[in-house]
């Protein structure tokens, strides 16, 4: 481990000298023991603590707060109010943002990724959670991201996640995103099944993404957030250091923390020169790109496929349990 001062420092403290950490987890105890500075969740780690007995009592909560808003029996409305008492608990938690998703099944409908948007953020207020610490995760569909504009203007703060090339990236960032997620593991397991050889992490086209995405917005002045998403192994964690954000899983975290040795900042915002003159993307550009993209193609509906499963799952298990 590194000296600083009298103190070792571990990776993952060198880490978090440039990089605010997120844990991907949706279980309270172990975010509240690795103390992340934010966290994120998804269906399908909601999924993951529904099942577990240690959170039952978040699921009477969630029946009681439906009843009490005059919903009782809905499935829907006990879904988000299930996602949103999550969300408020590992608030207090983390110092940080927790970002609560949409329903995966509304990736196409922007107008009502725009309403299921607002209703959670109704229920945060009506926890009395302070709505600037809520993020409200949305797919990088076109749909989405015009989704994401109108509420970004109306001051919902909002995470693109599924993002798996640059113009998906760009065109969330210009629809002012606060946050994007590219998903660097997913990207190094479709090329790994394409029969790509991956020897070491400079090499792996889901690192090469978000180190391209990260560079393109900070020389075009993008405030927009990047937040690796997604990782197979540490050394992807670490050929991402300097990154605005990532989040990672409590096993990697943990990993990160044994390891010893110098970790060198591999991005670096003030190292970037601007770049001027770049056009904005319109929806026929996004719109070809994506289809000539069969990476992103794929993995876009893969994942929301999965979410959108899971999301139906935990519907199915709250109908059962509540």
């Amino acid at each position: 481990m590194t000296q600083k001062g009298t103190e070792t420092v571990n990776k993952r403290e060198q880490l978090a000298q440039w990089t605010s950490l997120v844990a991907d987890t949706g279980d309270l105890d172990m975010i509240a023991s690795l103390a992340p500075e934010d966290a994120t969740t998804n269906p399908s780690l909601l999924l993951a603590a529904a099942r577990d007995e240690r959170y039952r009592h978040l699921l009477e909560l969630a029946a009681d707060l439906t009843r009490t808003l005059g919903h009782d029996g809905e499935i829907d409305w006990l879904t988000d109010t299930c996602a949103c008492l999550a969300g408020q608990a590992i608030l207090e938690r983390v110092p940080g943002l927790v970002s609560t998703e949409v329903d995966a099944r509304l990736s196409f409908d922007t107008r009502a990724t725009i309403e299921k948007a607002r209703r959670l953020m109704a229920i945060y207020r009506e926890l009395d959670v302070d709505p600037s610490r809520i993020l409200i995760k949305v797919a990088a569909t076109w749909e989405g991201i015009r989704a994401v504009e109108t509420l970004e203007e109306e001051g919902t703060r909002c995470n693109v996640t599924l993002v798996f090339n640059q113009t998906q990236a760009l065109a969330a960032a210009e629809a002012g995103a606060t946050l994007i997620s590219p998903f660097v593991g997913r990207i190094y397991d479709w090329h790994r099944k394409q029969g790509m050889e991956i020897h070491t992490p400079d090499d792996d086209p889901g690192v090469q993404s978000v180190r391209q995405i990260y560079r393109t917005f900070k020389a075009r002045g993008l405030e927009t957030i990047v937040m690796g998403a997604s990782f197979r192994n540490a050394d992807q964690i670490e050929a991402l250091a300097g990154c605005d954000k990532l989040t990672i899983s409590p096993a990697l975290l943990e990993e990160l923390a044994g390891r010893d040795g110098s970790l060198t900042r591999t991005l670096d915002a003030e190292l970037i020169a601007p770049e001027d003159g770049w056009a904005p993307v319109s929806e026929p550009l996004f719109r070809w790109n994506m289809n000539d993209d069969a990476m992103a193609c794929d993995l876009l509906a893969d994942g929301i496929r999965r979410f959108a499963k899971d999301q139906q799952a935990l519907e199915t298990l709250l109908n059962e349990k509540v």
